[in-house]
């Protein structure tokens, strides 16, 4: 398989359009004025918008090519974490980002100068290591692979993708952030659905594809 036109111009599009996300959230209504517009869209961000952001971000190169692996190794048994992870999601919620909120915190990382004042610098270097470790391999992982299935370049799709996120995200700052990751979200999710759809046809039917997969013990929730 090799990247046609029509590819190419699929991949230019989204890059395009995710630059023009950043644009317009960097020149609408004068921009980012401060700060706390830069790094948190000013709190004003409904619900509905950063919770799309934030699954797009848990949604990384790492989980789309590893859950499926995951799962075909160890079948469905692998839904248990899930369960896990929604658990927490729930007590975070209900717990920590109250405390956050009302302290006024940019990041989680960020101790309050009232509680402790020599804590500022040690919040911010602790995250900044396995974070450029993990964005690495982030960026690093889909580049690989398109390399791999469709000969498109790994330093073309490093510089492409790497140097538009960081273009959006210092103009547009958190808004654009947000609106991008909603916007490719949708992006995703559609690849998800259109590979299930053409999965199970070629297989022959969702039953077919449960019976193969109870033959190869993979429907084992209680396992």
């Amino acid at each position: 398989l090799t990247f046609s036109l029509w590819d190419y111009g699929v991949f230019g599009l989204m890059l395009l359009i995710s630059t023009g996300i950043g644009l317009f959230h960097g020149l609408a209504k004068g921009g980012q004025k401060t700060s706390e517009d830069f790094f948190t869209g000013g709190r004003r961000m409904s619900a509905l918008p950063v919770g799309l952001s934030l699954s797009a971000s848990f949604m990384s190169a790492i989980q789309v090519l590893g859950v499926p692996a995951e799962a075909y190794r160890y079948g469905a048994k692998f839904l248990w974490m899930c369960l896990g992870q929604l658990l927490n999601t729930l007590l975070t919620a209900q717990l920590f980002l109250p405390v956050f909120y009302r302290l006024g915190l940019t990041s989680t990382y960020e101790p309050s100068p009232a509680r402790c004042p020599r804590c500022r610098w040690d919040g911010a270097l602790t995250p900044f290591f396995p974070q450029m470790l993990y964005t690495g391999i982030v960026i690093y992982a889909p580049a690989l692979i398109l390399n791999q299935v469709t000969g498109l370049d790994i330093w073309a799709s490093l510089l492409s993708t790497g140097v538009i996120c960081t273009f959006y995200t210092t103009i547009g700052g958190m808004k654009a952030v947000v609106w991008t990751d909603v916007f490719q979200v949708f992006v995703m999710l559609s690849g998800f659905i259109a590979i299930i759809i053409r999965g199970v046809l070629l297989v022959g039917g969702p039953t077919r594809v449960l019976g193969i997969a109870a033959n190869g013990s993979r429907v084992n929730f209680g396992e």
